[in-house]
């Protein structure tokens, strides 16, 4: 017959009691649970042992819960023996019994180990008569075992009660499901994975595909680069949006062209970048050519292409002087090109978000130069960040109904 039982054991919690006993061969056992729900954290009881009154108190033993002794380097595993409601002295009765169940079957096959475990029971009964103080420490990870303050609800100064975190084999021991992992390798995918959506060609308003990517320049930050290719009339053209914020301070580079190789030069020039050549007078304003993800030769054949074909510099109501000059300033871009003339490069970001590439990263490029500068109000105003309000902006506003 078995009997079950739901109790409250008091400054603790509800715990159900299972009594087996069999009238025939007078066997009997008793088991506890816990009846409510696994922890938030486990629990670990280390209870100094001093005199027999230590041992009468009362233990709640789980499933899960480890049970050591740390001065004979004696230790119950979890989960191999069933949960008890029992005494400090009576958790010793019972490693005693376990301990001396197979002595006899020991004893016939290996002597030497019977006789070892035969040494350790008699230091076991020692511990029940308490000649001298020992540790009993309950490490459980459900947090669901227990064991008595006699002074309850006054401190104990013999039992030191320790709450921690569960690691994660503890968590796969007491069959939780682990938390789901983070989405991190999907974000890989994502930023590795180039983004299809339908859009017009800007010169032929023909159904045109623009691919998207996500892609990060070292030494530099993480930039998103659209390009459109028209099959209809073969328009192709990309754009580059900086994938972070505006930074703190604005960002001036100025590169001197010295070999044709500087030409393979990665370059990213925002929508809020400028660009200037000295020695051929020029300057490209704010947002003219877009954001662009190019090299620098690519850059230099952009600009070429802008002032050559602009029909207002060229065309029949230009002057004699104007084009002559033109034709000269073509003439010099080509040679700087083909790397005969030696000229400086200035990129000027307000916004922080361009970039030419270092080719000697991360040590310094002895032909470029990098100056962090701080804004002025003009230039903070064309960037719409003197209204821009970041911190204690909810202040002030209606209530909400």
């Amino acid at each position: 017959m078995t009997r079950l039982l739901l109790t409250k054991i008091p400054f603790f919690r509800e715990i159900i009691v299972s009594s087996f006993s069999c009238e025939h061969c007078g066997w009997n056992n008793t088991e506890i649970q816990s009846a409510g729900r696994i922890q938030d954290q486990g629990v670990r009881y280390t209870l100094t042992v001093r005199a027999q009154e230590d041992m009468d108190r009362e233990v709640v033993k789980t499933d899960s819960a480890t049970t050591r002794i740390p001065e004979l380097d004696f230790e119950i595993p979890a989960f191999s023996q069933k949960g008890a409601l029992t005494t400090v002295e009576g958790l010793i009765s019972r490693a005693i019994s376990g301990l001396e169940q197979d002595q006899p079957t020991r004893r016939e096959n290996e002597g030497a180990v019977a006789e070892r475990i035969d040494e350790f029971i008699v230091k076991l009964k020692e511990l029940k008569q308490v000649a001298s103080p020992f540790t009993l420490i309950i490490d459980d990870p459900s947090g669901n075992s227990f064991v008595e303050n006699p002074h309850a609800p006054r401190k104990d100064d013999a039992l030191v009660i320790t709450h921690y975190n569960r690691t994660l084999q503890q968590e796969e021991m007491l069959g939780l499901q682990a938390e789901a992992p983070e989405e991190k390798p999907e974000e890989e995918d994502i930023r590795n994975e180039v983004l299809q959506f339908n859009t017009n060609c800007p010169e032929c308003n023909a159904p045109a595909q623009t691919n998207m990517k996500l892609v990060q320049i070292p030494h530099f930050k993480e930039v998103i680069i659209m390009a459109t290719n028209c099959e209809n009339c073969g328009h192709r053209t990309n754009e580059v949006k900086s994938g972070g914020a505006v930074e703190p301070l604005g960002t001036r580079i100025t590169f001197h062209i010295t070999d044709p190789s500087d030409m393979t030069r990665d370059l990213l020039k925002s929508e809020t970048c400028s660009v200037e050549i000295p020695e051929l007078e020029f300057e490209l304003g704010m947002a003219v050519l877009g954001g662009k993800f190019t090299t620098l030769e690519g850059m230099l054949k952009d600009i070429r292409e802008l002032v050559t074909k602009n029909p207002f510099t060229l065309g029949d109501s230009s002057s004699p002087g104007q084009t002559e000059k033109l034709q000269e300033f073509s003439q010099k871009l080509d040679q700087i090109l083909e790397g005969i003339l030696k000229a400086h490069f200035i990129m000027d970001d307000p916004a922080g978000n361009s970039y030419l590439q270092n080719v000697y990263a991360p040590e310094d490029d002895p032909e470029m130069k990098v100056e962090h500068y701080k804004r002025t109000f003009d230039q903070n105003e064309e960037l719409g960040l003197n209204d821009m309000k970041t911190e204690g902006y909810e202040t002030g506003l209606p209530a909400q109904r």
